[in-house]
């Protein structure tokens, strides 16, 4: 299936039934008086967060969702039936934006959890209300409301502990499917990842954490080149990112201290606040470095990351190839976690209400 993150979808409450005016009319009841049922409220547009998806696919093809209209009332104190209620079904993570205020509507950060798009429009009042002592006989009714109408921005951020980044070709995804249950494609050439991939890790007598797989990042993606800069905002709801660098590249014109800098200059430039998240430096492929020269160079390479990131964060050396230090690293970021519980509370499950437009309450 295809990784879809954005969508944009126009969404309408129902049209609320409109009132009736009638008036009770039986044999041997002369001037029964009247009898007219109010119309049926608009059907609302809610959605609701599933962890059984994982794109928002379904969104690119499908944009127009419309609750039902109500019924209209009808004689004989018949109320009309409220319209269908329209329930949308997101990936767990999604944020719902107004595009026409840019204000965010609702945040499913948990499975189960739902929001109101669009209520739907209230029924038109029938003549029985209008009755009194001094106008037995009224002739008066209300329309029905229109519902509430939007263009919504749908945005997916995956949910994950831990993020990877780094430049394309760095090693992220076969670290991912070194320590984790994930599968990434992994090949010889830059962008093999083309989307974000999850991996579950699992450490003997622990609770385990989610790992994300992003896109390789290069200089300038905050404006939009590569493909990282589709994908930053993944980074957003991480605790933890793991800051991948090739320490052996292809190219030996690459010096992996300024490839590492500007990763983190598009981190800044796109969002301060991910700049400032605790970052750990993961030196990867050291198994292609000399035996005998491997400790010297890794040390260097630290004391000049360090210096020129201006960053006291902890540094690990690791071949995700064969596995060597891969096991310390997630011990050590298993540990970081637990001592930071409340890092990336949830919201909590269940209803969460905006508040709805005169056209819509009732």
């Amino acid at each position: 299936m295809k990784f879809v993150d954005e969508a944009r979808i126009e969404v309408a409450g129902g049209r609320g039934g409109d009132g009736c005016a009638s008036f009770r009319r039986e044999k041997f009841i002369p001037k029964g008086g009247p009898d007219g049922g109010d119309g049926g409220r608009g059907g609302d547009v809610w959605v609701q967060a599933d962890r059984n998806l994982n794109t928002l696919l379904d969104y690119r093809y499908t944009r127009r969702h419309r609750g039902g209209d109500g019924e209209h009332g009808r004689g004989a104190d018949c109320f009309g039936a409220g319209g269908r209620d329209v329930e949308l079904r997101v990936p767990v993570g999604t944020l719902i934006v107004d595009e026409a205020t840019g204000s965010v509507l609702a945040d499913l950060a948990a499975d189960g959890q739902r929001a109101i798009l669009a209520a739907g429009g209230r029924g038109g009042l029938g003549n029985l209300h209008f009755k009194s002592s001094i106008n037995r006989a009224p002739r008066r009714r209300t329309l029905g409301e229109p519902g509430e109408a939007r263009r919504l921005r749908l945005e997916l951020k995956v949910l994950a502990d831990v993020g990877l980044l780094g430049a394309p070709n760095a090693g992220k995804s076969t670290l991912l499917a070194a320590v984790s249950n994930a599968r990434p494609k992994v090949a010889d050439y830059p962008f093999t990842t083309l989307h974000p991939h999850l991996g579950m890790v699992r450490l003997e007598h622990a609770k385990g954490f989610v790992l994300a797989d992003l896109p390789g990042l290069i200089e300038g993606a905050a404006e939009g080149a590569g493909l990282g800069h589709q994908f930053l905002r993944h980074l957003s709801r991480t605790r933890l990112l793991l800051h991948v660098i090739d320490v052996a590249p292809c190219d030996d014109t690459i010096d992996p201290v300024d490839q590492a800098r500007a990763i983190v200059a598009e981190l800044k430039r796109y969002d301060a606040g991910l700049q400032r998240r605790p970052r750990w430096l993961v030196l990867n492929k050291i198994d292609a470095l000399p035996q005998d020269e491997r400790g010297q160079r890794v040390a260097e390479l630290t004391q000049r990351l360090r210096r020129r990131l201006r960053s006291a964060a902890p540094v690990f050396a690791i071949s995700a190839a064969t596995g060597e230090g891969c096991r310390p690293l997630m011990w050590a970021v298993h540990e970081f976690l637990a001592r930071r519980p409340g890092a990336s509370k949830s919201p909590p499950a269940g209803d969460v209400r905006f508040e709805r437009a005169a056209a819509g309450a009732r």
